[in-house]
């Protein structure tokens, strides 16, 4: 069908359950995370996926379209019909953060997006290389001070970015950031011996902190997390370190509001689930619950957010 049909036929849909609206393109649903494939996003999109074609009786796929900090695989979405087949399940880098940190920004998740649904909640772990002569966070600080300038991390997004400016702030020191599009690709430079740390989502930390490739020193979120309670908090040592993550699944603009708000019951269905909670959970992830409006308030206030930090930490758009 095409799209001008599809959108004049809605308004005698809207009544139907959404797998009976869904179904009328034929097309599979395409969820573009706009990160690369093995990283946190990927993951819970693949979750994400695979329960929602459930729920919908619909084909979904997953899309990876990394690069330009989230921004490639958003534009993407923005350029598709948006008769909602084409979707982003992002993180808070493109759906939030970018605003502060990417120049030129080619859209704005206030103004640009349908938000449709949060799905989960996790953080990042600073991780370093087996061999890095610290142990805790007290110890990094100090090695970096005695190296200003010479401890490489990897920076994958711009929430990572001000991540490590914020800890190069309230910590005195003075790191070598090191550009990556994607973690994984941070994780094998540190592995390889190429890369002292970075910032890594939960489930890669979690995997490769038990296969002892990298080493954990602290999370970024406010307190530890029950699935790593080992590990410290960053704010421990530095009070007021507070980087939590999430992912969310946006349409665009013109996307119809009734699929929008359908697409968010077949979601808010999936997280409520006790497998899918812990499936979520072997990745890092806690589920969020938001409708379109509270998921949209959520948007709004993460950017204000985001700005600040910038603007705290110095950190200038690029």
């Amino acid at each position: 069908m095409q799209t001008r049909s599809f959108l004049k036929a809605l308004g005698l849909l809207a009544a139907l359950p959404a797998s009976s609206v869904l179904a009328q393109s034929g097309r599979p649903i395409r969820i573009v995370v706009p990160l690369p494939a093995g990283t946190a996003t990927d993951l819970a999109a693949r979750v994400l996926a695979q329960n929602l074609s459930a729920i919908l009786g619909e084909a979904i796929v997953v899309d990876n379209k990394p690069g330009g900090n989230g921004t490639i695989g958003v534009m993407d979405m923005m350029r598709a019909p948006a008769d909602g087949r084409t979707l982003v399940l992002g993180s808070n880098s493109p759906l939030a953060a970018n605003m502060a940190l990417v120049k030129g920004m080619a859209y704005d998740p206030r103004r640009d997006f349908m938000p449709i649904a949060g799905f989960g909640e996790t953080m990042h772990a600073l991780m370093v290389k087996p061999t890095f002569p610290a142990r805790t966070m007290a110890e990094f600080i100090a090695n970096a001070k005695q190296k200003p300038g010479k401890i490489s991390v990897g920076s994958s997004t711009s929430g990572v970015q001000v991540q490590i400016a914020t800890l190069e702030k309230l910590a005195g020191i003075e790191l070598l950031t090191v550009p990556y599009k994607g973690i994984p690709a941070a994780i094998t430079d540190i592995i390889g011996g190429n890369l002292d740390a970075t910032m890594v989502d939960l489930a890669n930390a979690m995997s490769h902190g038990k296969a002892n490739n990298l080493r954990a020193i602290a999370v970024t979120s406010l307190k530890r997390n029950p699935l790593v309670p080992d590990w410290p908090a960053i704010s421990e040592t530095l009070p007021g370190f507070d980087f939590p993550s999430w992912v969310g699944l946006v349409g665009p603009a013109g996307m119809p509001r009734d699929l929008a708000v359908k697409m968010n019951a077949a979601v808010r269905e999936a997280v409520q689930k006790p497998e899918i909670i812990d499936r979520l959970a072997t990745i890092g992830f806690a589920p969020m619950r938001l409708s379109n409006d509270e998921f949209k308030t959520y948007i709004d206030s993460e950017v204000d957010k985001w700005i600040r930090l910038a603007r705290e930490a110095k950190v200038q758009a690029e």
